[in-house]
């Protein structure tokens, strides 16, 4: 008598077409696919062909178990500005369910054993959920920040009904706004829709804030790129939440498969560093959207250079704007800071900053950057650019304290000797330092066996596989 398997799970993951948002919700695929359920991850394709050149230029392979790369269509039109965010959402409201159900008819119609069983969206596109109600797939969200800043979104009806924040998502009364006392304060323009020198664009985040919040009734599963223990009060304020982070990369130092980055990471580094002795040396990065004007980055690199001290510093050639594709170092620079000083355009990251050689994290506080350093016990310098990050900063500085402020003058210039009086200042507070390694612990905790992340995972995939 023939034997008739069973139907397998498969999930459909879709990120928002973000450096900071693909690499966790790709990481949380390969955690899936490690327990044997079928993930297909789907990008825009810019998105897809920016990873497949990236992973090829770092002999890094394109296929793993159980893990599809595809893409779809973005929508715009050629002539639209490929770096236009807004225009980009407003494309991908309008086309992606279509596209998205295209692709899902089409999975299922080519194997009716692994058909698309759940979807996992970014919570920046939850338009994606009805999608998959109506091709019959389980809608599940995934939150790729702080359960704080995801926290304070869900409070927005609240703080207009009471007015403290005006149409624009502006801090009326008061200057600070409190959730709880266990969560640092929301200064005026720390808030992550906050964009003080653009109003016009500050509502437009806003208001993609507010319709995060109205997709709370919409899925019965939240998973959160954070763990319980780091932010208790903020994970008790969120319904239906089930924190399962840090999510962090594998943790085989040979693996390479492919890292959904968007640069070509430059492995010299890693050399480098085994050169150096241990807790000697500055990593410095601030992510893929960071612009510097072109007097901070001359005032950095400066910085950097009176401190004495070794430096890995990230510079993407688009780091400083006002200089065209590359940016510009000071006259003589790079000679003058010969091996002391190491510059890439892009680096391993998880992998440097477990490298022992590490001292601190110069920082701009994106919380997958935050939950890597911290995961490392690695103290920071803080130099938050945008959005969450200010808030990130808080945490760090004032409710953790493993990190210290790089302050901008009145000017809004972090300048030379802020830098190196703070980069000093990391290095002869041992309390930051045993602060950080207390907060590793606690993760390690989290996620190994038994901790309170690795309990909500496999929750979540044992559901998946019923």
């Amino acid at each position: 008598m023939e034997v008739i398997k069973g139907k397998k799970a498969h999930v459909l993951a879709v990120p928002f077409p973000a450096q900071g948002h693909v690499k966790p919700l790709m990481k949380l695929s390969r955690q899936i696919a490690k327990r044997g359920i079928k993930v297909t991850f789907v990008n825009i394709e810019s998105i897809h062909e920016k990873i497949v050149a990236s992973a090829k230029m770092a002999g890094e392979e394109e296929e793993e178990d159980n893990i599809i790369l595809t893409s779809i269509p973005d929508g715009r039109n050629p002539e639209d500005d490929p770096n236009d965010t807004f225009k980009l959402l407003e494309s991908l409201r309008i086309t992606m369910p279509g596209l998205l159900t295209g692709l899902i008819e089409r999975i299922n119609s080519s194997n009716d054993q692994e058909k698309i069983s759940c979807v996992i969206a970014d919570i920046s596109i939850g338009w994606v959920l009805e999608t998959a109600r109506e091709v019959g797939a389980e809608p599940v969200v995934f939150s790729p920040p702080s359960a704080a800043a995801l926290a304070v979104i869900f409070q927005i009806p609240k703080l207009l009904e009471e007015g403290n924040l005006d149409s624009y998502g502006t801090v009326k009364n008061g200057e600070v706004i409190s959730l709880s006392e266990n969560i640092p304060a929301w200064r005026k323009n720390e808030l992550s829709w906050s964009f003080p020198s653009n109003l016009k664009t500050q509502k437009i985040f806003f208001e993609c804030s507010q319709r995060i919040e109205k997709t709370t009734n919409q899925y019965t599963w939240l998973l959160s790129n954070t763990c319980y223990e780091l932010e208790p009060s903020a994970c008790n304020l969120i319904p239906n939440l089930l924190p399962i982070g840090p999510l962090l990369e594998n943790q085989n130092p040979n693996s390479s498969f492919n890292s959904c980055n968007f640069h070509p990471q430059d492995t010299s580094c890693l050399s480098w560093l085994n050169s150096k002795p241990a807790g000697s040396v500055i990593y410095v990065s601030f992510g893929s959207l960071a612009v510097f004007s072109q007097q901070q980055l001359d005032e950095l690199a400066f910085g950097l250079e009176l401190s004495g001290r070794a430096f890995l510093w990230v510079v993407r050639p688009d780091l400083a704007n006002g200089n065209g594709s590359r940016a510009v170092f000071p006259e003589g620079y790079l000679d003058r800071v010969g091996e002391v000083g190491k510059i890439v355009e892009w680096a391993l990251q998880e992998k440097v900053l477990s490298h022992s050689s590490i001292a601190c994290f110069l920082s701009h506080c994106g919380w997958n950057s935050t939950t890597e350093g911290l995961s490392r016990g690695v103290p920071f310098l803080c130099w938050p650019y945008f959005s969450d990050q200010h808030h990130n900063q808080n945490y760090i500085c004032d409710k953790w304290e493993i990190g210290l402020r790089i302050d901008p003058d009145e000017n809004g210039i972090r300048t030379r000797h802020e830098i190196k009086e703070k980069i000093d200042g990391v290095f002869f507070d041992s309390k930051l330092k045993k602060n950080a390694l207390k907060l590793k612990e606690m993760c390690e905790k989290s996620v190994g066996e038994g901790g309170s992340s690795y309990k909500n995972f496999e929750k979540f995939i044992d559901h998946l596989r019923k």
